[in-house]
């Protein structure tokens, strides 16, 4: 059976140029319950969960009290949110929320896992940029037009019997300013399989934070994937 898998990432006060992704069990929140009508209404507590890519706001004792949607809609968390990931305090995290709405602006979590945040870095700037093909199965903007999010399929597996190590990261080859005065960013995937057997797959979600310094109004992003790079184009 294939192993779940996380990735351990810094809070985005913090984010990494290249982050290091382990497989290991995928974290879920423990939450108290409570008895209720569900059955006499046809409604279980996961028949109206909703999952979403968030920006989860932390407090001083390192809990998650808060979150914000790609669609700008805010929520307060009860109960708060802790996991072993959430390392560093008052600070925001980019998560996979699965919640369900109680009332207004309130929402219930169900589970919770962190999410890596790329930053575009200048190609000069990065030493190895080794491109081993990933499986790409989505690839959207988010409604606010702050992120560039991709579903990817990764293929793990053990090394000598220890949990295998990938890295990904972001290459900014250059933003164009065409002739009508548009700027179209062209950026590369970045991935290094680092040895690690291809015995499973396992899906993971990575956020792109697009620059909030210059206006884009095309984005081209080259994949390497199993069956050559592709590019998906943009338009924010």
């Amino acid at each position: 059976m294939p192993t779940h898998f996380v990735i351990i990432l810094l809070p985005m006060k913090r984010i990494l140029k290249v982050i290091t992704i382990l497989i290991c069990q995928l974290s879920i929140v423990n939450l108290s319950s409570c008895t209720t009508d569900s059955y006499d209404k046809g409604q279980g507590k996961y028949s109206l969960m909703q999952a979403e890519l968030v920006d989860m706001t932390i407090n001083a004792d390192k809990q998650g009290t808060a979150f914000v949607t790609d669609a700008d809609e805010r929520f307060s968390l009860t109960p708060v949110v802790t996991a072993s990931w959430i390392q560093t305090a008052d600070t925001t995290y980019r998560a996979m929320l699965y919640f369900n709405v109680l009332s207004g602006n309130t929402a219930e979590p169900v589970s919770v896992g962190t999410v890596p945040t790329l930053r575009a870095r200048e190609h000069w700037k990065i030493n190895d940029s080794k491109e081993d093909p990933i499986g790409l199965e989505s690839a959207w903007l988010g409604k606010n037009g702050k992120y560039l999010n991709l579903g990817i399929l990764l293929k793990t597996g053990q090394v000598d019997g220890e949990d295998g190590v990938h890295t990904i990261g972001l290459a900014q080859d250059t933003i164009l300013v065409n002739t009508d005065g548009t700027r179209t960013a062209k950026f590369r995937f970045l991935h290094d399989q680092a040895g690690v057997p291809e015995y499973y797959t396992n899906r993971r979600f990575v956020s792109i934070l697009l620059p909030d310094t210059v206006v884009l109004d095309t984005i081209r992003l080259t994949i390497p994937t199993y069956n050559g790079k592709t590019e998906r184009v943009f338009l924010p």
